[in-house]
């Protein structure tokens, strides 16, 4: 008798715990969908008249605009439908980025209570560090990396000559969306190390010992990833391959100095 109460009350706790979990997916769901609505819908402003979507690929062009301005560049769409469909994609990725913190925020109002308060402490920051550290690698490939890759990929036009003709780049506008987003979630994805090795040494899988000694390993691995992740040249690579080179040191610092507190 006894243990069919407690199997209803597991069961039931269960059934809760579910039904709080859809909830919590549910909210970030509907907030998903809603910015990515409100990024879809036109609006006005000064000699402005398009959607946030629009907004945001301007935002995006930019630097590539800067450059090719000055010779009349312009950007193209080969298909009916890209104009559209690129639009639609530049506004499914802005409502995952804004809903990123609110899907961190349920998740951790979910997760949270069933741990104890030294694990709290321990998951709490990279939670919050998560987003910002995602944050500075947009603002490196934007200012940065994207600068320095389009000046390289446009030496490659040929101006007009009497021996031949010329060879100008027309830019599709979904294939530098894509090549953009290749950029944005390579290095998003790569500046997130830092939180994964002091995640790995709080918990007790490796030591400050084990960072130390593979540090070749590191590097090797890091230009491993920046030729995978980015476009196939050289400066993009190592623009990847530095960070990273460089997170993995200050995570030996960091967890050197946690090192020490824990010791005192």
């Amino acid at each position: 008798m006894t243990d069919s109460i407690n199997s209803a009350e597991k069961k039931m706790s269960l059934l809760e715990h579910l039904a709080e979990l859809r909830i919590r997916l549910l909210y970030s769901f509907i907030f998903f969908i809603f910015i990515f609505i409100i990024s879809l819908i036109n609006f006005k402003i000064g000699k402005f008249h398009g959607s946030i979507s629009e907004l945001v690929y301007i935002f995006l062009q930019n630097p590539l605009a800067e450059i090719i301005n000055e010779r009349g560049g312009r950007m193209i769409f080969t298909a009916l439908h890209e104009g559209f469909f690129t639009q639609i994609k530049v506004g499914f990725y802005l409502a995952l980025f804004i809903s990123l913190p609110i899907m961190l925020i349920q998740i951790w109002k979910y997760v949270s209570p069933g741990l104890y308060k030294d694990e709290r402490n321990i998951f709490l920051p990279f939670m919050i560090a998560t987003p910002f550290l995602f944050l500075l690698s947009f603002l490196m490939v934007y200012f940065i990396v994207m600068p320095i890759a389009w000046n390289f990929f446009l030496s490659f036009e040929i101006p007009s000559t009497s021996v031949g003709l010329p060879i100008e780049v027309e830019p599709r506008i979904s294939e530098y969306l894509s090549l953009v987003l290749r950029l944005i979630l390579a290095f998003g994805l790569c500046f997130q190390l830092p939180i994964l090795i002091l995640l790995l040494l709080r918990i007790g899988i490796i030591d400050v010992a084990w960072l130390t000694q593979r540090r070749k390993y590191c590097i090797l691995f890091s230009f491993i990833t920046a030729a995978i992740l980015t476009p196939p040249d050289v400066i993009s690579q190592f623009l990847l391959a530095l960070p990273l080179i460089l997170l993995y040191e200050i995570s030996i610092i960091i967890s050197k100095f946690m090192k020490k507190r824990d010791l005192n």
